[in-house]
């Protein structure tokens, strides 16, 4: 039942979660939502789009005209943390090459 609902679209997941959750009775949507690792409030919105299933207008699109998945996080260069562990390991590299090689002097 699983395999079946992570193989489904976005719009059918909440559908067939909630065609499960009211074959349940009390307590389904719950369960439903546990079982499948969803939200309630998921299972509730796809009763909504069940009732009005004959008016779809969204018919054989996932989502709303116009809009895009939003990315799960914003790009960025990685965290603080990581640059500033990195840019400390670029200095010790730095002192540790200079050490190997011997300062630079005039006198020999």
């Amino acid at each position: 039942m699983r395999n079946l609902y992570e193989s489904l679209s976005e719009k059918d997941r909440r559908r067939y979660a909630a065609i499960e959750a009211s074959k349940l009775g009390h307590g389904g949507i719950g369960y439903v939502a546990e079982l499948f690792g969803c939200h309630p409030d998921t299972i509730t919105r796809g009763k909504r789009d069940l009732q009005n299933l004959p008016h779809d207008e969204a018919q054989g699109r996932v989502r709303k005209k116009g809009e895009a998945a939003d990315l799960l996080a914003k790009p960025s260069r990685g965290s603080s943390m990581r640059l500033k562990l990195k840019s400390r390991r670029k200095q010790l590299d730095r002192r540790s090459t200079m050490v190997k090689s011997g300062p630079a002097s005039g006198c020999e």
